[in-house]
């Protein structure tokens, strides 16, 4: 991060702010002990208004920028998330504004920005935000050596009942281990965990958590956290439309490490897609559990999702299949199903459509004392998980033959 005489290359961006008080701001940035360089633009700027970033500007360790919100708020959140595209991983966005609503606030926030200033410019509130980076910069990664394991549950296909498995694995976890356990709902929108736990998720979300890493600390998280009567803490998808909102893979990662010093276990429900927010959670991930139902269209779509994972590193190890509703009398047979993936069955689940489906539909997971064959299943899953301990992973799974013929 620093250059090779020990200081630090940072860039201040000053973007539609006042003259006068962009030359105190970039005057106070000066004063730290940083080798800096600044540049300021009159215009919102975005991905089809690109501006010239100087090459010092490029190469900075960091990047600390000022939007001010007053001038056009929806700009100014197009300006951020231009800017975090531009710099993943070391930018700082601070925004201004006369105003404080709230609503301003979230906004700014869940576009990026990780300080907010109020106008007229007071340099010491200013300085104490330089110092906060300051301190964040000094210190390197979220936590040094996080404990906690992050299990992934990817879906071979929709409706084979990945996030209803994240679920009862996460609340067994914490109801028969007393582990400490945050559930991740990390698909892009209208994700299903708060409603199958009954919760309100509709407040915050994961991706604002992600977009907010580079001030993640304990209390902050907290206001994120929806809880769940069980003990889970819960981060939950959009309940709304929102299209598709992909995060940088490198906030992900730091988000998962910081989350991984929190908890015990960090289980993420996650889109079946391969694109590079999921990947980063797989990458993150202790173990990833691929989930498929017994049938053919299922068992075809998780022989290429296996045959994709294999292709990048360290990943054939983290994976462990899943197979659910097995009880089916036409269920292709665990023996196909192993040749056509590669790769050992390691669980199997019995059909309890109709208990599940009463239970999505109350709000309540399957409680452990019911003592049926899929409560004891889950029982014995939980149970493996935390006998295999947080921060390791199974050995390599031995592979077979050729694909089964089906799949050539």
């Amino acid at each position: 991060m620093n250059t090779n005489s020990g200081i630090l290359n940072a860039a201040a961006l000053m973007v539609c702010v006042e003259p006068a008080t962009a030359e105190k701001m970039v005057h106070a940035v000066e004063q730290m002990p940083w080798m800096v360089t600044a540049a300021g633009f009159e215009t919102y700027i975005s991905a089809s208004r690109r501006p010239y970033f100087a090459p010092a500007i490029k190469t900075a360790n960091t990047v600390i920028a000022v939007v001010d919100y007053d001038g056009d708020s929806d700009q100014a959140v197009e300006t951020t998330r231009y800017l975090h595209q531009s710099f993943p991983g070391k930018l700082t966005v601070i925004a201004l504004a006369q105003s404080g609503d709230p609503s301003l606030l979230l906004k700014a926030m869940r576009a990026g920005c990780s300080e907010f200033l109020y106008k007229p410019y007071n340099e010491m509130v200013f300085m104490d935000s330089l110092a906060r980076i300051q301190e964040q910069l000094a210190s390197p990664g979220l936590r040094a050596a996080p404990s906690g394991a992050v299990l992934s549950f990817f879906g071979a296909k929709g409706g084979v009942g990945a996030t209803t498995l994240a679920v009862h694995l996460a609340t067994y976890l914490v109801e028969l281990h007393q582990k400490k356990v945050l559930l991740i709902d990390a698909k892009p929108e209208l994700g299903h965990v708060c409603v199958y736990l009954g919760l309100d998720g509709s407040r915050y979300h994961f991706n604002e958590v992600v977009r907010n890493v580079n001030r993640l600390d304990s209390e902050l998280l907290r206001g994120f956290i929806a809880k769940h009567p069980s003990g889970l803490d819960v981060l939950s998808s959009p309940d709304v439309c929102v299209g598709v909102n992909l995060n940088e893979p490198e906030a992900i990662t730091k988000t998962l490490e910081f989350l991984r010093s929190e908890y015990d276990f960090v289980l993420v429900d996650c889109a079946t897609s391969l694109n590079e927010s999921n990947l980063a959670v797989i990458e993150a991930s202790t173990r990833v559990y691929l989930v498929a139902t017994p049938e053919i269209g299922a068992i075809r779509d998780l022989s290429r999702y296996v045959d994709n994972l294999m292709q990048v590193e360290y990943t054939t190890e983290k994976m462990h299949v899943v197979i659910n509703r097995f009880s089916s009398r036409y269920a292709v047979n665990v023996e196909q199903i192993e040749k056509a993936i590669r790769l050992p069955v390691e669980i199997r689940l019995p059909n309890a459509y109709t208990d599940l489906v009463r239970s999505v539909n109350l709000g309540e997971p399957l409680s452990p004392k019911r003592k049926t064959e899929f409560t004891n299943q889950f029982i014995k899953w939980a149970a493996m998980v935390v006998g295999a301990g947080a921060g390791t992973t199974s050995p390599p799974a031995k592979k077979s033959g050729s694909l089964f013929g089906l799949f050539k």
